[in-house]
């Protein structure tokens, strides 16, 4: 007889167990780009506090008060009795920050994402990059359109897809604006050409370009020119908000639809008083803080840079390097070994296998945050010198570059004259 809990771990996981290295559930504590870890001081590169709101008091202050005046929750949905007058104004101010008729907040990204499933009805089309964010994927997969998955940023792959839809089916793009383990921007221009042109609309989830990229902050769309590109964002306050939760921004009659349509956002307790004050708080610093956005972005080119000429492969050159950097490490139970070895070294990073990356392609994954210093990515840089040398990843020849702001303008792609 079949039993339900007959269950082992699957893909890569076995590896990592076999090997004795645990990357995963590691307990820490972390502000401000450090971390303590099995009672260590480390570096911290595992976490997507880009602008490094997270520990910003004017944020904690911001939660602190609110949790004293509206308490710890607000114990019901949105739809009931877990709308304060704060949830509307960050709904009220984030629409306009984004240029978008209304928006919505929900209590996670993930099931920001997972609203979007109402509107993938029957008949319809949903095209979408197979390496987009796995609460997409659930999205897609709740909803009743048929899916159309093209390889990860293949134009001419969801070119063809789209000439050969049913004229007649709604469709729909959805992607991500940023990607969060290859460190890649959507090709946003050429698919929204693409969506005109064949009449779909197009989503796009900015959970890490909303707050860093483009002149104000606004994301993928404002960084490259095209502000009306997209119909719908999706986005969460986890990363460059330094809070949690999530949001849709678009057309206020397909928000107002969600309202009454997402069970994501029907059957679950709304945001925290303390999460949604900080988030306000943290917008306000987006807004007249641009700086940050440039520190991050200048750090990000210069560690990229580094592990560039120490050998290691980080992907595609990219004409922006934005605050996540892959290094490609390829089989699981290397990539486990690196990672206690770069720990070992004093620098805390995320290990990232199948099923989130392909079977492999393995990868150690770089955050970089705008609380991070020239030292801190100085020692970064000499973590991964001495580990890689150790495992072979890398030749014994290659050098450490300087890290500094004289010692890199110029040396890396985000020196190059770009919207940011």
């Amino acid at each position: 007889m079949a039993d339900v809990f007959d269950k082992h771990l699957s893909s890569s996981a076995p590896s990592f167990v076999d090997t004795g290295f645990r990357p995963f559930y590691q307990a820490l504590s972390a502000r401000d780009g450090e971390a303590r870890v099995r009672g260590e001081r480390v570096v911290m590169t595992a976490c997507n506090d880009y602008l490094g709101l997270s520990g910003d008091s004017r944020v904690t202050g911001a939660a602190a008060r609110a949790t004293e005046r509206y308490g710890a929750s607000c114990s019901g949905s949105r739809a009931l009795c877990g709308t304060l007058p704060l949830h509307e104004e960050l709904e009220a101010r984030l629409a306009a920050f984004l240029g978008c008729e209304a928006a919505i907040v929900t209590t996670t990204g993930f099931q920001a994402n997972l609203a979007l499933a109402p509107l993938f009805g029957r008949g319809d089309l949903v095209f979408s990059d197979m390496a987009n964010h796995a609460s997409l994927m659930d999205a897609i997969r709740l909803g009743w359109a048929g899916k159309r998955p093209y390889r990860h940023s293949d134009m001419a792959r969801l070119e063809r897809q789209l000439v050969t839809a049913d004229p007649a089916a709604g469709k729909v793009i959805v992607t991500d604006g940023l990607f969060s383990m290859e460190g890649d921007l959507c090709r946003l221009p050429e698919i929204s050409a693409l969506a005109r042109r064949h009449e779909a609309r197009l989503v796009v989830d900015g959970a890490h370009d909303i707050g860093l990229l483009g002149v104000r902050g606004r994301g993928v769309a404002e960084h490259f020119g095209v502000p009306d590109a997209v119909d719908l964002y999706t986005g969460t306050f986890s990363k460059c908000f330094g809070s949690i939760g999530g949001f849709l921004a678009g057309p206020a009659e397909i928000i107002g639809y969600l309202r009454y349509t997402a069970r994501s956002l029907l059957f679950s307790a709304s945001m925290t008083p303390a999460a949604v004050a900080a988030a306000l708080a943290a917008l306000d610093i987006v807004e007249v803080e641009p700086e940050r956005r440039t520190r991050v972005l200048d750090l990000a080119g210069w560690l990229d840079s580094g592990l560039r000429a120490l050998g290691f492969d980080t992907g595609t050159t990219r004409a922006v390097v934005p605050p996540i950097i892959p290094v490609y490490i390829g089989e699981a139970g290397l990539c486990a070994r690196m990672w206690e070895e770069v720990l070992a070294e004093g620098v805390f990073t995320s290990a990232v296998v199948a099923p989130a990356v392909p079977v492999g392609r393995a990868l150690i994954r770089l955050t970089v945050q705008a609380t991070h210093t020239d030292e801190h990515l100085a020692r970064i840089l000499g973590a991964f010198a001495a580990a890689g040398r150790r495992l072979g990843v890398i030749s014994a020849g290659g050098a450490v570059v300087a890290v500094g702001r004289a010692a890199a303008v110029g040396s890396h792609p985000n020196s190059m004259p770009v919207h940011v």
